[in-house]
């Protein structure tokens, strides 16, 4: 029998970081759980895109996909800006959203290597 909740097994399958593939752009920090009783499971995921003009528009689109079949539920845990350049194989995570506050750039930056595991991956709390 399984035991493994639908919102858990959505969860599975969402991707850790989605970025986009090159340049100067805000990120957010959402930490997705289940909204199914006696289910805690819970991931924190990375999305960031140049088409954003606000942090909250990342949010919004984000969260209203995940969101949707009524199994999962979305909280913006911060924001910070990206600068990904895949000819030197370098992301910097910094800075901080006006309306979310800083993410916690350590946690962005580890799930990054993650995803990027050639490049180099740094961050700080300095800049916008």
């Amino acid at each position: 029998m399984c035991t493994q909740t639908r919102a858990a097994a959505l969860m599975a399958n969402i991707p850790r970081v989605d970025i986009d593939p090159s340049g100067v752009f805000k990120y957010v920090l959402i930490r997705v759980h289940s909204k199914e009783e006696g289910d805690d499971s819970e991931i924190d995921i990375v999305r960031g895109y140049a088409w954003a003009e606000y942090h909250a528009d990342i949010y919004d689109k984000v969260s209203e996909e995940l969101e949707k079949g009524g199994h999962l539920d979305c909280e913006c845990i911060g924001g910070g800006r990206i600068n990904h350049d895949p000819q030197a194989k370098k992301i910097h995570v910094y800075g901080y959203s006006i309306g979310f506050g800083r993410a916690n750039h350590a946690v962005a930056t580890e799930k990054l290597k993650a995803q990027y595991p050639d490049y180099e991956v740094t961050w700080d709390n300095e800049g916008y």
